[in-house]
């Protein structure tokens, strides 16, 4: 009795797994089309792990735009805060939180 236990186990772990590779399979396939637009998204993220690292860098950046177009800076601002509260809403969507 405890065999033919262990056997369906088996053979529902084989399908499981089985089942997790042809998804796996799949959602590769899916997110092929997203690959620039995931890249260009993960280079960005990059960009801002740095510049949290050395926020000084933003600061100088941020004060030489302004130097040169304080209207330009001031629209690029307020673009950058409603991407950033897009960011974080969908990050504690996603979380759950």
């Amino acid at each position: 009795m405890k065999n033919r236990t262990l056997e369906e186990l088996a053979l529902y772990r084989t399908a499981l797994t089985a089942r997790a590779a042809t998804q796996r399979t799949q959602l590769s396939q899916a997110v092929i089309p997203l690959r620039g637009g995931l890249a260009l998204a993960d280079q960005g993220l990059a960009a801002a792990r740095h510049i949290a690292r050395h926020p000084m860098l933003l600061v100088g950046a941020m004060a030489v735009a302004a130097a040169f177009r304080p209207k330009r800076v001031a629209g690029w601002l307020s673009r950058g805060w409603e991407i950033w509260r897009v960011v974080r809403a969908v990050k504690q969507s996603l979380s759950g939180s």
